[in-house]
């Protein structure tokens, strides 16, 4: 149990008993968890402070020993009471917070041997079991206490831009080159993707209209279509086949300028 060795040379004068010993174990393993003693009694006296040592007059009560401790974080509060029954003693702590209350008894002469107070080499056996009794019966039941929690600023680069439910999405994704798409201009290549499975030729059998090889200004599918697409219905890159005319702004005749033969005929 490092540390409790300069603890039990500080106190070694005020120990005379071996549950004093025992009780300087458990006050050190508190510490261990992050508790500071206050003093001692129910009530808080003046001018006390946190503290890794025993306060003065810790031992006066032999039958009764009364200690108060705080978290190093200010969250809790313990009231230890470490109750003498016959050889035992019965450690009850309070979290004066929640008012939880957790106990448990622990046998003096499992855990201290009393001809060696003066040896703190010899003085305590089976700490680790002690060490359990004490983190199991009462650490674990009041719930340990925790540091704070260091809150560091966001800076915008961590911020995801996809977190914006009501962002239009870019039209071409960030870090990505839009699909080179070879030219079909060439007459020869007219089937030719069709019959590489491994797509390394060009010219496939399905003629895309936005990439035929003409210039078609001002169409781009990702952005959307007024009046029959929203923006991003299209993903950026996608073959897209339009289902109806691109717009009245589009250069050349109206493909419906010419009625089929006999449209005006009512006994065709």
């Amino acid at each position: 149990m490092a540390g409790l060795e300069p603890l039990y040379a500080w106190a070694r004068a005020a120990i005379s008993r071996p549950q004093d010993a025992l009780l300087c174990g458990v006050h050190w393993e508190l510490v261990r968890h992050g508790y500071r003693c206050l003093g001692t009694g129910d009530q808080p006296g003046p001018d006390e402070r946190k503290s890794e040592l025993l306060p003065a007059g810790w031992e006066a009560n032999k039958e009764v020993y009364t200690l108060r401790y705080k978290s190093t974080d200010d969250a809790r509060e313990l009231l230890l009471k470490a109750i003498m029954v016959e050889d035992s003693m019965i450690l009850n702590v309070m979290d004066r917070g929640s008012q939880k209350v957790a106990d448990v008894t622990l046998a003096v002469a499992d855990y201290v041997n009393p001809e060696h107070l003066d040896d703190f080499h010899k003085v305590y056996k089976n700490t680790e079991e002690l060490r359990t009794r004490i983190t199991s019966g009462i650490l674990t039941p009041l719930g340990a206490p925790t540091e704070k929690a260091k809150k560091e600023p966001e800076s915008k680069k961590d911020l995801q831009r996809d977190d914006d439910p009501l962002r239009i999405p870019p039209r071409q994704p960030a870090g990505t080159r839009a699909p080179s798409w070879p030219s079909p201009v060439n007459p020869f290549a007219v089937g030719g993707e069709d019959l590489d499975p491994f797509g390394g030729r060009s010219g496939g059998m399905i003629v895309d209209p936005l990439r035929s090889g003409f210039r078609q200004p001002g169409i781009d599918p990702s952005s959307g279509i007024p009046g029959r697409l929203p923006p991003g219905a299209v993903p950026p890159g996608a073959r897209f086949d339009p289902f109806s005319p691109l717009g009245a702004g589009r250069p050349g005749p109206d493909p419906d300028h010419l009625p089929p033969p006999g449209y005006d005929d009512m006994f065709m």
